[in-house]
């Protein structure tokens, strides 16, 4: 496996994981699927930005997952700060994946100087809060019912890593 920045090329798969997590998980709240002219958009914002959009491939050049992160807020004073978000394609998950993917990702951020790195996770992803906090990650805040989905209202658990 390696571990690359995305091209165009990976975004058919990337389109194709980010609209199985929307379908069928709680990992992303957006209840719409997207389609390729979106995350063409969404990849060149993230270039454009000179934020990261990483991609695993397989031997084969599969595309596994990909990490990337952005923005956490607009203000000025939050420039520091980036928000990221790891998905791993479903037949992949629990299987080592997403510790390397956050690890490059991590890695990039300290590279370019930043110095939080924010997840939100909904508060039920048990398997994600632990990879969080196996990579140094610390609880927050939570915050109760902020979000719907599949018919129920969802918690919002926040991490953080201090880069530096």
């Amino acid at each position: 496996m390696t571990i690359e920045d995305a091209t165009a090329t990976d975004l058919p798969a990337i389109l194709a994981i980010y609209n199985d997590a929307v379908e069928h998980t709680t990992a992303i709240w957006n209840e719409t699927l997207v389609d390729l002219d979106n995350r063409q958009t969404w990849l060149a914002e993230r270039n454009a930005a000179g934020f990261p959009v990483l991609v695993a491939h397989d031997a084969a050049g599969e595309v596994l997952g990909y990490a990337s992160y952005g923005t956490w807020r607009s203000i000025e004073g939050f420039r520091h700060t980036v928000e990221h978000s790891l998905y791993v394609r479903s037949d992949q998950r629990g299987q080592g994946l997403g510790p390397l993917l956050m690890q490059a990702l991590i890695d990039r951020a300290k590279a370019a100087g930043l110095h939080v790195m924010v997840a939100a996770i909904e508060a039920q992803n048990s398997a994600s809060i632990r990879l969080h906090e196996r990579l140094g990650f610390t609880i927050s805040g939570q915050m109760s019912q902020v979000g719907r989905k599949f018919d129920r209202w969802l918690d919002l658990t926040f991490m953080q890593l201090i880069l530096e």
